[in-house]
């Protein structure tokens, strides 16, 4: 039977370091001393064999064989290229994950959109790469409603932009009702919802129709709600083709956000020097350029390609689901 492999303390590296995965055998639940204890601190600069540095996979209950090869080719890359050692670790889930990163269990990981807003904001993490998906870094939203509605649109679909400004496009929602996706969404939820609080706009009880075609449906059908929200541009999605192949004539974009929602990222703490950084961020882009590297990474972490960026570069994101006023753990699982 497997070992899942989980990081509960730096104590687990207390021995000869290596890149591998660390693993916690399961056992039975300890019972609790009388006799108080401190968790021993590690030793010696970050990225020595007595204090390496810790790389986080993508979070999973039940590890693959797949992701534990994986791990081993990106830390063995590592730590060949910078000469710094490192060890790998996957947690159970993003929540684990950020909990790990808060206490210093955790030097490099991916984080979601959600998960890196929370880390940043506690000025834990900077982002050193993101996931590209089709050759974008980031994707929009937008807001749609039936043609037959009195809902004035203000987006010009061939000039590909807003026609006036934020407030005036979107205070005709006022005391409206919403069709939305799922409570989590970024593009079908979160991000319209910052968007129309900006806007000083209180909405009626809305609708989570639980994905995207299903609010383009509603829209279409106007018999749920008064408007909706999807990414861009959800109405050409094949699952609605068959069946409604005047959607585009029947359902309008009132307003479109621009591309200011991102996929996910690789970050690294802030207790990471800045030469550390560098040489970390140089390594993930040269392992990626190699068949075997391109492949652990897809393993790992679900990227195909990846780019530099900064942090200023998610500030309207951060900003938009602070403006939601959601929990934004409640967002990440």
């Amino acid at each position: 039977m497997k070992k899942v492999f989980l990081l509960f303390s730096l104590l687990t590296l207390a021995c000869s370091f290596t890149s591998r995965l660390i693993p916690v055998e399961a056992t039975a639940t300890p019972q609790p001393t009388s006799v108080p204890t401190t968790t021993p601190q590690p030793s010696g600069e970050l990225g020595t064999e007595s204090n390496p540095l810790i790389l986080a996979l993508a979070p999973s209950a039940h590890p693959t064989d797949a992701m534990i090869t994986a791990g081993d080719v990106i830390s063995a890359f590592i730590q060949e290229r910078t000469g710094y050692h490192v060890v790998t670790v996957i947690l159970p889930s993003e929540s684990a994950l950020l909990t790990a990163i808060s206490k210093g269990n955790t030097h490099i990981t991916s984080l979601s959109p959600y998960g890196y807003a929370s880390a940043y904001q506690r000025d834990e993490v900077t982002a050193l790469l993101a996931k590209v998906n089709g050759d974008k870094t980031f994707y929009g939203t937008q807001i749609i409603a039936n043609r037959t509605k009195n809902f004035i649109s203000y987006f010009d679909e061939i000039k590909n932009e807003n026609t006036t400004d934020l407030v005036s496009a979107l205070k005709q929602f006022q005391e409206k009702k919403a069709c939305w996706s799922d409570s989590s969404s970024a593009s079908g939820y979160v991000i319209p919802l910052g968007l129309l609080n900006q806007a000083k706009v209180t909405l009626r009880s809305a609708a989570f129709l639980g994905n995207q075609p299903s609010v383009v449906r509603a829209v279409y059908a106007d018999d749920i709600c008064d408007f909706g929200a999807t990414f861009v541009d959800a109405r050409t999605s094949p699952t609605l083709e068959a069946d409604y192949p005047d959607v585009l004539d029947k359902v309008k974009v009132v307003w479109r956000i621009p591309e200011i929602i991102p996929y996910e990222n690789i970050v690294v703490s802030v207790d990471v020097p800045l030469e550390i950084r560098r040489v970390i961020q140089r390594a993930f882009i040269d392992l990626m350029l190699s068949p075997d590297g391109k492949t652990a990474i897809q393993t790992a972490y679900g990227f195909d390609e990846i780019k530099i960026i900064e942090d200023s570069a998610y500030a309207e994101f951060v900003a938009l689901v602070n403006a939601s006023g959601l929990d934004l753990l409640s967002l990440i699982e």
